[in-house]
């Protein structure tokens, strides 16, 4: 895979000067694991990473208690306001700017989940950074790895910014240990955030399958399957069987034959599970791009030349509608 390098500069600058925001992510209590990931790659800049939770006050407390437990954090800082409730990105960015600025961080990190693409430009632009996106390799306290034209290719990127701000592709990085750290909290003022924009209501898609963005095994279907009923009776059953979240190809998803919520892709969700089934799906590079980095990637395709064979560890040419009955019937 082409991988076009720039210089990587060596500082002399003291570690302890290269401290690092890092903003905590969380809902209903719990911490995004992709803030777990993003506080490994903020690890290998040097010096300290210092959590920020936010929130109201009934949850953000409870949460920076489970952050200072996180191994690698030096400390927690935490702000409380009705304004953070739903961690909307214009009262959240002046926060973060205003903390940057103060405290002297050299890095403000986050993960590259559907909130950190929301706020961290925001905060970008307010301190006049350029933002370094979806990291997938650190190389230096300057110089970043990120994926270009769908991952086809990997771009070395170096920040000449006073302050980096950086987000973090989460599947790249191993999680953090959520035990044997014991941070210390600091709260810190909220001040008056501007709400210019009004939180109405969240539609969850609920399944008691595991979430897709961090199951340990995936199945996923495609336009093959031809409906959703297909999606039912085909990929839910060997789900199920398997104990994995299910995932769905844009084609799938365009056709209406499973939610959007489950499209794996550039445009979807980027996993990377232990097992990763691909029945019926081809193998576009949109597609490639969410979920080649899986360790184990299976296939069932009834085209011997389908793209996805090419990168898959097993690969079976068969008719989906008479493979995939037969292996789920074959699992215990």
């Amino acid at each position: 895979m082409p991988r076009a390098r720039g210089s990587i500069r060596t500082f002399a600058t003291s570690s302890a000067l290269l401290d690092s925001l890092l903003f905590i992510e969380h809902k209903n209590g719990e911490i995004n694991p992709a803030t777990l990931s993003a506080l490994t790659a903020a690890q290998k800049l040097g010096g300290d990473v210092h959590g920020l939770v936010l929130g109201s006050e009934s949850d953000a407390k409870a949460v920076a208690e489970k952050a200072s437990k996180i191994g690698g954090l030096a400390k927690v800082l935490v702000s409380t306001s009705d304004a953070f409730a739903n961690q909307l990105a214009e009262p959240v960015a002046p926060l973060l700017k205003s903390l940057v600025e103060e405290k002297g961080y050299t890095h403000l990190v986050a993960g590259h989940t559907a909130n950190g693409r929301d706020l961290i430009p925001r905060a970008s632009s307010l301190l006049d950074a350029s933002q370094v996106s979806d990291i997938i390799s650190v190389d230096g306290p300057d110089t970043f790895v990120r994926p270009i034209y769908a991952g086809n290719a990997l771009a070395t990127v170096k920040s000449l910014d006073k302050t980096k701000v950086v987000t973090v592709r989460g599947t790249a990085f191993d999680a953090a240990s959520t035990e044997g750290g014991s941070a210390a909290v600091e709260d810190v003022p909220a001040g008056s955030p501007e709400v210019p924009t009004k939180f109405i209501e969240e539609k969850l898609s609920e399944s008691t399958r595991p979430d897709l963005g961090t199951a340990p095994r995936v199945v996923s279907g495609g336009r093959a399957l031809k409906s959703a009923e297909g999606f039912v009776k085909y990929i839910e059953p060997l789900a199920d069987k398997l104990k994995a979240a299910v995932g769905a190809s844009r084609a799938a998803v365009d056709a209406g034959y499973a939610d959007n919520a489950l499209q794996v892709g550039q445009t979807g969700k980027i996993v990377a599970p232990e097992l990763y089934f691909a029945v019926g799906i081809s193998g576009a590079i949109q597609h490639l791009a969410g979920m080649k980095d899986s360790k184990t990637i299976v296939a069932i395709n009834k085209d011997p030349e389908a793209p996805i064979f090419q990168i898959a560890d097993l690969g079976l040419v068969a008719d989906l509608y008479e493979a995939v009955p037969e292996l789920t019937e074959k699992l215990q």
